[in-house]
């Protein structure tokens, strides 16, 4: 028998032994919180636990709400708890943390019963998911977070770690509701291929949206976070669905799902619709590029992180008319595409003025690619050794209009390739308000970088002349009634030399031309005339009011579009003739809000009164004669079906020198847009005019664009004509009466 003093000491020294563990353990999480000693590393700071800074991706959406792009460094959009998909909940809660409603941070069965799994050589994990959330939170195994003992060893690391991630659970859920650690959690796990947290993955794996997403599909996602690369239903598609399905397993343990359920749901395959987001794909893809250092530029001044804040950026473009606008380009330019390569068939395209071929030109221009600096600053002076590795073949994946190509070729002939491809800028905007609707860089974002729409200039041509005219209407007075014979115009220049402009074809008619139908016509010598008369420094000022910016030197030739603008400058300045003569800075940002919905910045364009209100009526007049004058050059677009269909169109061509560059600009009530279309240099083009002139090369897309949209009841924009001004004209614009009432017609313009 044993006696009361032996029971004593027992019972006494279970109660000192317990005593002693609880007030080691005490010692121990109170060491760990103040970190004695720089033993254990610092702990999460309570303020930082109370308001907790995640990385948000800041978003680009249309007029009509349309997400169009993101900015990040880690892709994560914030999804409220509503908004979640239950079966996501349920299935994270079976198979993470099947207590997570009744334990305050810490599950002490769990972590109890990792003892017994370990005596039977089994692995378990018991963090919570308040726990995970405050790993992923507060990245608390990072090394800012290391003491001295870390560095001791391995397993003391992860105990003081797993010490720290408990006190971290606790105190959130301390200040959170179990709804708001569900709906944290959810918002910043890593799910792998980019994709941080579930709205992101939803769109990723599934192009769905958290709300939607089916069991099987919220059963992968969840399978997903055991190890977002070992369980990836991209790389390991067979072992991710075998997790799926554990899971699945486990709704119907905890009796979430029955049994015929969770069977049924296991037989559906992974089902993935894949895709990562990039500014490579998706729409707009060009006009994401150009508006980033805007932002970021924006961002620096008002002391904002783009890639973090989740600030969301209201644009002006119309998902609609850009799904139409890129649809345009592509269908033209791949036509176009075979058309040119049929036409160099066995030849090089890159000719000089006498059509030879421009010697070097590819070495030339390797010399300015990324992969030969690149080879320079390994090989310096050494050319040779440089040029054997450009003609050294690699894997590499090209560009087709058929789709990628996978082929080993040399930098120096993929070069080669590339400069093959006609380019293309595309932009549209609302006249009456300045919001661009549609923004087409170029064929392909990935493989062509470079934006032919505000960043590419290249010579306008005869687009530039409805400026030369709408300088005489404006000072002259004068009716697009106003007769011109089709003569050469001789130009004095410095030094005693003269020059005389040609006419296409260098014929002179001799015939009368009212100035509607020389501008339709675009003939060159009745433009001629009016630089003469007006000045060339009188044209680029009315260009300048109407927002085109570029360098213009006032010379003669100026009528001929020779210098270089922006596809970005002249749909502005076209759109002047529309607005009533009220130049309006084309625009694409309306708003900036921070995360939570609070307005940062509202935007309001630039506005000028460039021109006088029955002048730019005049003008739009004057440009309808391209689509109702008998040889008016954008009569083609009754291809399209686009004219006598009750609406009124204007448009003008052109067609610069060797025809590198075509161009056209045309004019609805409500839709101004601008189309070009040319090699990436300008020795790259067609040989003849008739392959190579604005109506064949730009004119096309346009055409192609506007029938898309007419035809589409969802952009809500219709055929109709052009307002009449309520006042009456000073000027008569019916020729036949204006011939009556003038009673003659005038060779030579009025001197004074």
């Amino acid at each position: 028998m044993i006696k009361s003093s032996t029971v004593k000491k027992v019972v006494w020294g279970s109660w000192i032994a317990f005593f002693s563990l609880l007030l080691l353990l005490v010692t121990y999480v109170y060491m760990v919180s103040i970190d004695a000693f720089g033993w254990f590393g610092p702990m999460v700071d309570v303020h930082t636990l109370e308001n907790p800074k995640h990385e948000y991706a800041s978003e680009l959406y249309t007029e009509d709400l349309v997400t169009i792009g993101k900015f990040f460094r880690e892709n994560r959009t914030p999804v409220q708890y509503e908004d979640i998909s239950p079966d996501m909940i349920h299935a994270l809660i079976a198979t993470e943390d099947v207590r997570f409603e009744n334990h305050s941070g810490i599950d002490m069965q769990g972590t109890f019963a990792i003892a017994w799994y370990l005596l039977r050589g089994q692995k378990r994990g018991s963090s919570t998911i308040s726990q995970q959330l405050a790993k992923n939170l507060f990245d608390t195994r990072s090394t800012q977070y290391e003491g001295a003992l870390a560095k001791k060893s391995e397993k003391i690391k992860m105990l003081i770690n797993k010490t720290k991630e408990w006190m971290a659970a606790i105190i959130l859920e301390k200040y959170y509701t179990k709804k708001e650690i569900m709906t944290m959690y959810l918002n910043t796990v890593d799910f792998g291929s980019n994709a941080y947290g579930v709205k992101t993955a939803s769109k990723t794996y599934f192009k769905t949206t958290p709300d939607k997403l089916k069991l099987h599909e919220a059963a992968l996602l969840v399978g997903v976070l055991k190890g977002p690369s070992v369980f990836s239903p991209i790389f390991n598609p067979d072992t991710s669905l075998s997790r799926r399905n554990t899971v699945l397993d486990q709704m119907q343990k905890y009796k979430y799902i029955s049994a015929s359920r969770c069977k049924s749901t296991k037989a559906i395959p992974l089902s993935l619709h894949y895709e990562v987001e990039s500014h490579n794909t998706g729409l707009a893809t060009y006009f994401r590029s150009q508006i980033t250092p805007f932002l970021l530029n924006w961002c620096n001044e008002k002391g904002l992180d783009l890639y973090a804040d989740g600030l969301k950026v209201y644009t002006t473009i119309d998902s609609r008319l850009q799904q139409h606008a890129e649809d345009a380009v592509s269908e033209h330019m791949k036509a176009l595409q075979k058309k040119f390569f049929d036409f160099w068939d066995g030849r090089t395209p890159w000719r000089d003025e006498s059509m030879k071929e421009i010697p070097n030109f590819i070495e030339n221009a390797a010399k300015k690619s990324a992969r030969y600096k690149q080879l320079k600053q390994v090989y310096g002076d050494d050319e040779k050794a440089i040029m054997r590795q450009m003609k050294r073949k690699i894997p590499m994946r090209l560009f087709s209009w058929n789709g990628e190509i996978n082929t080993s070729m040399s930098p120096l002939d993929s070069i080669a390739y590339y400069k093959k491809f006609l380019q293309a800028g595309f932009m549209a905007m609302d006249p009456l308000n300045g919001h661009i609707k549609a923004w087409v860089g170029g064929i392909n974002h990935k493989h062509f970088k470079y934006d032919h729409v505000k960043q590419g200039k290249r010579q306008p041509g005869s687009t530039f002349k409805p400026f030369i005219y709408a300088a005489a209407i404006d000072i002259g007075n004068y009716s697009p009634c106003y007769e011109i014979a089709d003569l050469p115009v001789t130009f004095e220049l410095e030094g005693g030399k003269t020059w005389t402009p040609e006419n296409s074809g260098d014929v002179y008619s001799g015939k009368y031309y009212t100035l509607r139908q020389a501008m339709a016509n675009s003939i060159n010598s009745i433009a001629a005339h009016l630089v003469k008369q007006f000045g060339p420094e009188t044209i680029v000022q009315y260009a300048k009011r109407m927002g085109v910016e570029s360098p213009m030197q006032p010379v003669p030739s100026i009528y001929l579009g020779v210098f270089d603008a922006s596809v970005y400058e002249m749909v502005g300045a076209y759109s002047t003739f529309v607005n009533q003569g009220l130049w309006t800075e084309p625009f694409y940002i309306l708003r900036i809000e921070d995360r939570e919905g609070n307005v940062l910045q509202n935007f309001i364009p630039k506005k000028v009164e460039a021109l006088d209100p029955e002048s730019a009526y005049l003008m739009v007049h004057m440009l309808r004669g391209a689509t109702e004058e008998e040889g008016g050059t954008a009569l083609g677009l009754s291809r399209w079906g686009l004219l006598n269909a009750g609406g009124e169109i204007g448009g003008k061509t052109g067609t610069t020198q060797n025809h590198s560059d075509g161009w056209f600009m045309g004019i609805t009530p409500h839709i101004v847009a601008g189309a070009w279309v040319g090699g990436d240099d300008r020795s790259i083009h067609f040989r003849t005019i008739e392959d190579g002139q604005g109506a064949r090369m730009a004119m096309p897309i346009w055409g192609l664009f506007m029938s898309k949209v007419f035809a589409d009841p969802k952009t809500g924009i219709k055929q109709e004509k052009f307002p009449r001004p309520e006042k009456p004209l000073s000027v008569e614009i019916d020729c036949q009466v204006y011939k009556e009432k003038s009673g003659s017609r005038l060779q030579e313009l009025p001197t004074d």
